[in-house]
């Protein structure tokens, strides 16, 4: 059980860095299931689905995509205006939507925003966000598009379409870019810890808050290749680092959102830049001088940091509430 635990934390420390060019050798997505049942809208702890959506406060619900039964969690806090704002959140690979709503602050964030948040759950705790990664979801080509999107749709007029968001962090991170790549779902999307490894060819703009420490072992800043990478597509649990320096990746998605140049702002720890873009959306990168693989401002775990040897949350940042506000200030244009 010890190895098999280990062997899960090593996986949810693999990410990969960006690739922006176009590989013949990639095969294409999956087409999402469109004929599988129907998600529930939300279920509360007793199983029984609520036809006004999600009750007040935590539930669970399932979905079917591509013949596979999905699992998610959903926040939603009492008052919720009609319709409300809707904020996905990926966990990294080895974290389920469980260990994500109770390590990130979201809920609180959703209590003082009015929003709704779901927690979806990648299949044995990994993302396909690309054929070189992430682990088994990779490796079995698992239709996440398909099933992050079809969960940001199921929540019907509940959900302000124009105020749809995705965040997440390491592998969760990489699966938002090729959701902001494949997908018309989003209005602006959260990286943090994370790169961009799958093809786009064909973007469509919208804006981007990315959050990347310096010191981040796993997905380097500078871009060179980060520990525990293999050789991607064809291994066992598909893990490959391989990116460009994030900002050079920032530096082609303004080019992609036409944006002016950007306002580079530091206080401390924390350098800030700020572009603002065509059709009133922007794209930032916030980059943290000393953290490492983890989410600024989460709860700490300091046994297993110890342990494991994870990198401790930087206290420099709150980055939640940083995300919160650039996507409640950026909707879909």
């Amino acid at each position: 059980m010890r190895t098999r635990a280990l062997a899960l934390v090593v996986v949810g420390l693999l990410a990969v860095g960006g690739c922006t060019g176009h590989r013949a050798d990639r095969g294409r997505p999956p087409a999402p299931d469109v004929t599988s049942a129907p998600a529930t809208t939300g279920t509360p702890p007793s199983g029984v689905p609520s036809p006004d959506g999600p009750p007040v406060g935590q539930s669970s619900a399932t979905m079917t995509v591509g013949g596979m039964e999905r699992t998610y969690r959903v926040y939603r806090p009492a008052g919720l205006p009609d319709p409300a704002p809707l904020v996905i959140v990926l966990h990294g690979a080895a974290g389920t939507g469980q260990q994500a709503e109770q390590s990130y602050g979201w809920d609180a964030q959703a209590d003082a925003g009015k929003f709704l948040v779901a927690y979806p759950d990648g299949v044995r705790r990994t993302w396909n966000a690309d054929p070189d990664c992430c682990g088994v979801a990779a490796r079995d080509n698992v239709d996440d598009v398909g099933f992050i999107t079809r969960l940001a749709g199921s929540f019907g007029p509940l959900v302000d379409a124009r105020r749809v968001y995705a965040t997440g962090i390491s592998n969760g991170a990489l699966l938002s870019y090729r959701l902001a790549c494949e997908t018309d779902v989003f209005a602006a999307i959260g990286p943090v810890a994370g790169t961009m490894i799958n093809d786009c060819p064909h973007p469509r703009p919208l804006s981007i808050m990315h959050i990347h420490g310096t010191a981040d072992p796993t997905v380097r800043y500078d871009g060179e290749p980060g520990r525990r990478a293999n050789g991607g597509a064809g291994s066992r649990l598909p893990a490959k680092i391989d990116g460009p320096a994030v900002p050079d990746l920032i530096a082609r998605w303004r080019e992609i959102d036409r944006c002016a140049a950007p306002v580079v702002k530091t206080s401390g720890a924390v350098t800030t830049s700020t572009a603002a873009c065509a059709d009133g959306r922007a794209v930032d990168l916030i980059t943290v001088a000393g953290a490492g693989h983890q989410w600024p401002g989460s709860r700490p775990a300091p046994v297993a940091q110890r342990l494991l040897g994870l990198d401790a949350p930087s206290t420099a940042l709150r980055a939640t509430p940083a995300l919160w506000t650039f996507f409640a200030a950026h909707p879909r244009a």
